[in-house]
């Protein structure tokens, strides 16, 4: 099929581009390039720099490309900077998604693929399932979930059918080694521990060491970002049903400790990681992770890398071959 993947120059979205392709699809997209990077993208793939709450741009590129289906990755994701700025998150996630699933409806496009998050949930008990009542505590989070909230009525009413995947912290690079996790500023654990092992930073920050887990810190789901690619494809058939709602978990369910990322990173590497214990920063739970028993159930959906060392081991290969990123 021919799949619009907007945000598709970002990490997870890039990752998904080269699964589509790779499957036999033809993607094709659009990025405001605010966050994503040309070099991620093949160069044979159709890449337009473009806005996705600027309607008559995406009908444009949804008739001229003959789009049947939208995978959408285009979303600020920075927690803390929702919290400071709040607007820029409602604008970008929420209000240019409306825009754009009004273009899409306009153009007789009724598939959409959804990323959406575990931050819809808040702080809740592990595992988490899809029937979790979902309590945001973060502007980012709400927005996701304004989302879901209108994907569900629009459904019904226009004949939409959707996946929202609520993801987990997605992690790793392609197994080449050719794209991998450039984000400026970079907030993701394992790319920090590769940092402070190279000595790009002085230390790794370990921020809550008594917390009631095995080890006294954090416990998170890493989940590769290839698998979570794999399942936006899976869900296809699914959406061959007007007016499909649905919402699946992507997560390993193996919850894994701040201490247990850093072991792992210093195994791979060989080199031992400089860190640093601080109190537990406001807002961290103890743990989150998945139960996406649904997703494997549904969708056959099937995790290839169901432990933090394998998920490591892809990143490293990205973090040596491109040190600067897609600036090496």
């Amino acid at each position: 099929m021919n799949v619009l993947v907007v945000g598709g120059a970002g990490y997870i979205g890039s990752h998904c581009v080269r699964q589509l392709a790779q499957a036999g699809h033809r993607p094709v997209v659009v990025d405001n390039m605010v966050y994503g990077h040309r070099a991620a993208v093949a160069p044979e793939i159709p890449l337009y720099d473009a806005q996705i709450g600027d309607e008559s741009a995406m009908r444009a590129i949804l008739e001229s490309e003959k789009i049947e289906v939208v995978m959408h990755f285009a979303a600020y994701a920075y927690v803390g900077e929702s919290v400071s700025d709040p607007l820029k998150y409602y604008f970008n996630n929420s209000v240019a998604t409306y825009h754009l699933l009004r273009a899409m409806l306009d153009c007789g496009v009724k598939k959409f693929v959804f990323s959406s998050t575990c931050a819809t949930y808040g702080d809740v008990e592990p595992p988490i399932v899809e029937e979790t009542p979902q309590n945001p505590i973060n502007p980012y989070g709400q927005t996701k979930l304004d989302v879901e909230h209108a994907l569900r009525n629009i459904a019904p009413a226009h004949g939409l059918s959707f996946a929202a995947f609520r993801y987990f912290n997605a992690a790793g690079a392609a197994e080449d080694g050719s794209i991998g996790e450039d984000h400026n500023p970079e907030t993701h654990l394992i790319p920090l521990v590769f940092d402070a092992a190279t000595s790009k930073r002085e230390n790794i920050q370990i921020f809550g060491t008594d917390y009631p887990t095995p080890d006294g810190t954090c416990l998170r789901d890493y989940v590769h970002v290839d698998d979570l690619s794999r399942a936006h494809i899976a869900v296809f058939e699914q959406l061959n049903q007007p007016g499909a709602a649905l919402f699946y978990n992507l997560g390993t369910g193996t919850p894994t400790s701040v201490r247990e990322v850093i072991a792992a990173v210093e195994q791979v590497t060989g080199m031992k990681v400089p860190t640093v214990e601080k109190p537990r920063r406001a807002g961290d739970p103890p743990a989150l992770y998945a139960d996406a028993t649904k997703a494997k159930t549904e969708l056959g959906w099937k995790v290839q890398y169901p432990t933090i060392g394998p998920i490591v081991e892809t990143a490293w290969k990205w973090h040596k071959s491109h040190p600067n990123g897609y600036g090496s």
